[in-house]
């Protein structure tokens, strides 16, 4: 069996297999935004960690140093976010190749740092070494969360209704313009290209969510709607049902959609990379947690769907009928080269 055949996620499911040793003061191991275990009585820690490498992640001609950085910190980010947390120390490992100026990596630093410093972040060491071909950054995040308010993909409950923090499907349009040389001509290509290169962590909202009673499960669209809300339904062994015309698609989305005529729905559906958090939330908690969150944010909270029992993931257009949803998001080992 080939690494093809199982793919990214069945490959962890795999070596997860006899990883915990010592289980007395975990409370999540492999398989959800970050690891947590006990650290004092009531909080714990979070750890997380992202690989991002040349060609896979990034083409290094088409990204400034500044924003290569920005981004490598961003997704980890994300990660702490989506289980509630807030982030504080982070470690940076990066391998060099000879071709890689002292100029470009100075700007990646200096990227790691400015995001670094918006949200209270040490960056405290890491490990630097050579390599042959390509320019691999590997960042680990430590954070913490209140024991009795951290978010995890496994809580999600029947009738619950299925939020997004922001838009879906920006970044997807951006690596687009990467890949086949569009010039960003336009506001609305340039606001594209950055929610691929820029991505905002929502370590905020994460928080707001964490503290609200009646959240029940939360992740970052970092694979994409249909595989993260997926992972949902996989690990709370529940299903959802998404309401097409509900999804958030920005308005840029929907320009970028009509020039090169795609799908915007499709788009939020397949594309990574937004970094917006999903949740779900018990519906008698929705409506004062919608206004909460608006009133704090001075945006909404996007109602895309809801939990069923049904154990199935759907899509409900407007006219009434449903289909199935394949969960067809970013898998390292299934995606082919520059998808």
């Amino acid at each position: 069996m080939s690494l093809k055949e199982i793919g990214e996620f069945g490959f962890i499911k795999k070596i997860s297999r006899g990883c915990l040793i010592r289980p007395d003061t975990i409370v999540k191991a492999i398989g959800d935004d970050a690891a947590a275990f006990k650290s004092d009585p009531d909080q714990l820690t979070l750890i997380t960690t992202d690989l991002l490498v040349e060609r896979i992640h990034f083409l290094r001609e088409a990204i400034s140093g500044f924003d290569l950085g920005y981004k490598a910190l961003a997704v980890n980010l994300s990660d702490i976010a989506a289980m509630g947390g807030t982030a504080r120390e982070a470690f940076i490992s990066i391998a060099i190749p000879d071709d890689c100026q002292l100029d470009y990596l100075d700007e990646i630093y200096n990227g790691i740092k400015d995001l670094a410093a918006r949200y209270d972040v040490n960056v405290l060491g890491g490990d630097t070494t050579r390599s042959k071909i390509d320019l691999i950054i590997n960042i680990v995040i430590q954070g913490v969360v209140p024991e009795a308010e951290i978010l995890c993909r496994n809580a999600a409950q029947p009738a619950d209704i299925i939020c997004s923090t922001g838009f879906l499907g920006d970044s997807k349009a951006g690596l687009h313009l990467i890949l086949n040389q569009i010039t960003a001509d336009s506001q609305v290509l340039k606001s594209l290209l950055e929610a691929h290169n820029l991505p905002q962590p929502h370590l905020r909202e994460g928080r707001f969510l964490a503290r609200q009673s009646g959240v029940h499960a939360a992740i970052d669209t970092s694979d994409g709607l249909s595989s993260d809300l997926g992972h949902i339904v996989e690990e709370s062994r529940v299903g959802a049902r998404l309401y097409a015309d509900k999804i958030p698609i920005s308005p840029s989305l929907k320009n970028f959609c009509a020039r090169f005529d795609f799908d915007p729905v499709d788009y939020a559906l397949t594309g990574g990379e937004d970094y917006t958090l999903l949740c779900t939330i018990a519906p008698e908690r929705a409506e004062d947690i919608l206004h909460e969150f608006e009133k704090t944010f001075k945006r909404p909270l996007f109602v895309i769907g809801e939990i069923t029992a049904d154990k199935q993931l759907t899509l409900l257009n407007p006219d009434g009928k449903t289909k199935p949803i394949t969960p067809t998001g970013w898998d390292h080992f299934k995606a082919k080269d520059n998808e």
